[in-house]
């Protein structure tokens, strides 16, 4: 799956996945398809939605 980070929040947070939760959920509230991930490399939460691929046909 390629995807597009909209977002990230740093896992450490005191809330923990709470904004980026509530990010994408707003998102979604707003028509697109948004989901949140863990990023264990930069110990991130991010909030993705799956890229568009263009194969230029017609």
């Amino acid at each position: 799956m390629s995807a597009k980070v909209l977002e990230r929040f740093p896992a450490g947070s005191p809330r923990g996945s709470w904004p980026a939760e509530e990010y994408a959920a707003a998102r979604r509230a707003e028509g697109e398809p948004a989901t949140v991930v863990m990023d264990l490399q930069s110990d991130a939460f991010l909030v993705v939605v799956e890229a568009r691929e263009d194969d230029g046909r017609v």
